[in-house]
């Protein structure tokens, strides 16, 4: 197993400011970082990818559906092509820095709701987009990490279930799904269980404690998540995911606001002791 850290906890966009973080982490016993894929040119992935292997880290990506006009599950065929543009570039830069995975919930904008639960229509659409875009992605060594997301957030998919039926619609080796401890504990009736039920599908996994803090200092049964995970044959990335106040954008659209850690520094330090003596716990 792998365990990273999302750096969304200091920006959304990655620059030579941010750099020196990539050495803490090291030190602190990460094994990669998490690189926000949501703006810029390929070659500053590219320096921000050098950056992350003179450290010695790994990496993984993650982005979002910017906007309406590249929604891929949009009515509009126009809307459709701009988005296999937009997640052609993810996947680019995504490759710059040499990142295995890109994840998100790269199916819709957030917070854009119909009323409805999915159509027929828009998986079909959204399918045929990823389908198109995966090819892509292998051939770059990137593989794709579909997101579900709790039903505050968006509409598409917000179950395990409903993550696991939309990657055997895809149909692509290269896509899965990404588990996210945080919309688990919030859409699931059983979390465990749908690890459990549906873990051939996972390929990705935020450790995001139900508050965004640190965790281990809520109530998500850890304990479960890993062994659940772990006696699945689950052995990739565990990146932390946590959110501050620190970017007045990222805070209104993940609705934080107010602390939940004393300091970001806390949130590294504890967490990574956390997720080593869990897994070392769910042998």
């Amino acid at each position: 197993m792998k365990v990273g850290f999302n750096m969304l906890l200091w920006t959304g966009h990655v620059t030579d400011e941010d750099l020196p973080m990539l050495e803490t982490l090291k030190k602190v016993g990460f094994d990669g970082v998490e690189i926000p894929v949501f703006g810029g040119e390929v070659a500053e992935f590219e320096k921000v990818g050098k950056a992350i292997r003179d450290n010695g880290l790994g990496c993984t990506s993650v982005t979002v559906i910017p906007d309406e006009e590249h929604n891929p599950i949009s009515s509009d065929p126009k809307h459709r092509a701009a988005s296999v543009d937009y997640l052609k570039w993810a996947i680019e830069c995504s490759a710059a820095l040499g990142s295995d995975v890109l994840c998100g919930p790269f199916y819709q904008p957030l917070g854009v709701f119909t009323g409805e639960g999915p159509t027929e229509e828009e998986k079909q659409r959204a399918a045929k987009v990823h389908k198109q875009v995966a090819d892509d992605a292998a051939a770059a060594n990137v593989a794709l990490g579909i997101e579900f997301l709790n039903r505050f957030e968006c509409y598409f998919l917000n179950t395990m279930a409903d993550a696991a039926a939309y990657v055997k619609r895809v149909n692509h080796p290269n896509v899965g799904v990404l588990y996210d401890t945080f919309h688990a504990n919030i859409e699931e009736q059983d979390p465990i269980g749908a690890i459990t039920k549906h873990i051939g599908a996972i390929n990705h996994v935020h450790i995001s404690e139900n508050d965004r803090g640190t965790p281990g200092k809520g109530h998500i049964d850890w304990p479960g998540t890993f062994k659940a995970l772990r006696s699945g044959g689950y052995d990739s990335w565990f990146v932390i995911e946590a959110f501050g106040r620190a970017l007045p954008a990222l805070a209104a659209a993940t609705r934080v606001w107010r602390d939940f850690f004393p300091s970001r520094e806390s949130v590294y330090t504890e967490g990574i002791k956390f997720i080593r003596n869990q897994w070392k716990r769910s042998a």
